[in-house]
C-alpha cells in the first residue's frame, strides 16, 4: 500500500469534503459493495484512504492508490 504525503491527504481532503457523494468505480476486496454502488464521504483518514457511509451499509473505505471512487454530483 502506497502511503501518500501530507499534501496528496490535503488535496484528497478537499476533493473529497465530508458529506460528498461518490460512486465505487473499483475495489479488490471480497467484502466490497457491488460497482456502482454509492454512497456519502464521512472524511479522509491519515493514510488517504476515503471514508464511505456506502448506501447498502457496507463500511469498508477507498484505500488511496489501491481502490477508486468518483465523486458525484445531484441534480436538483
Amino acid at each position: 500500500m502506497k502511503i501518500p504525503n501530507k499534501e496528496i491527504i490535503e488535496k484528497l481532503r478537499e476533493d473529497y469534503p465530508i458529506g460528498c457523494r461518490v460512486k465505487l468505480v473499483r475495489m479488490d476486496d471480497p467484502q466490497a459493495p457491488p460497482l456502482g454502488t454509492t454512497g456519502t464521504v464521512i472524511g479522509v483518514d491519515d493514510v488517504g484512504s476515503i471514508m464511505v457511509d456506502w448506501d447498502n451499509g457496507c463500511g469498508l473505505s477507498v484505500a488511496y492508490g489501491e481502490d477508486d471512487c468518483e465523486k458525484i454530483t445531484l441534480k436538483s
